[in-house]
């Protein structure tokens, strides 16, 4: 039996990158999976690829700035796969994000908290009820950025460190529906980072990376979301896990 063989996954996020690699190994691994992104182009194309290797799942297209949205994408999937078992919250539009914290814009700040940072509570509430029924699991993605203080990231770290303090509370205030809540903090080759690494100084701190490589989508950082989802780690919640490659060693604690 595949680890996670009737169970119902979100990945948000999941059209490219990261979130297609979660997507695709949760599938993998049994699982019923939606598909969530903002371009419908992108999320079919990740469907299409689940299917055709034997695996279930749905394309649900959202722009996670918006409240509504999300609630009626959380509707719609329990709808069309079952109640929610695993919340992988991994969209964030980061766009424009290289501003210093006293030139970072007001509608870049509001952008990146309501499609990061409110996104992830939004999507969290919306699930509550289907978690707190299945003892369920969630998985929220922060960044070094943010647990460093990295500049000119002003506003994309700050968004970053609210989820990590939203991560923790819920933690604490689910764990007795035995709710799981961790994080993750990953240094990974994706677009974002060959977009971000034109900067020297980005450039730089990817170079130093103690284990030689921005991490694989796929082989690096979707193994660890798939333990975090897990039964094998049903006694840790709470907790930052950096998948980073030893760029920041202890910086969880």
């Amino acid at each position: 039996m595949k680890k996670f063989e009737g169970k119902v996954a979100i990945v948000t996020g999941a059209g490219r990158d990261l979130g297609r690699a979660v997507a695709k190994a949760f599938a993998a691994e049994g699982a019923r999976v939606a598909v969530v992104g903002r371009t419908q182009a992108a999320i079919d194309s990740v469907v299409a690829e689940i299917t055709a290797a034997g695996g279930t799942a749905i394309a649900v297209a959202c722009d996670v700035g918006s409240k509504a949205q999300i609630y009626a994408a959380v509707e719609r999937i329990v709808q069309e796969l079952g109640p929610i078992d695993i919340l992988v919250n991994n969209a964030h539009d980061t766009s424009d994000s290289q501003h210093s914290f006293m030139r970072t814009p007001d509608d870049v700040l509001e952008r990146l908290m309501a499609t990061g940072f409110h996104a992830t509570v939004h999507f969290m509430r919306a699930c509550f009820p289907h978690l707190k029924a299945n003892k369920g699991k969630v998985i929220n993605f922060g960044s070094g950025a943010g647990v460093g203080g990295f500049s000119p990231y002003f506003a994309y770290a700050s968004a970053k460190e609210a989820i990590r303090a939203a991560s923790r509370v819920a933690a604490r205030e689910w764990a007795k529906y035995k709710i799981n809540v961790n994080v993750v903090c990953p240094i990974s080759a994706t677009e974002a980072l060959a977009a971000a690494e034109k900067d020297p100084d980005v450039a730089a701190f990817t170079a130093a990376i103690p284990l030689g490589y921005a991490g694989s989508p796929d082989e690096d950082i979707a193994p660890v979301v798939l333990f975090l989802a897990s039964e094998e780690s049903r006694y840790m919640t709470g907790h930052t896990f950096m998948v980073d490659g030893g760029s920041m060693i202890d910086a969880g604690r």
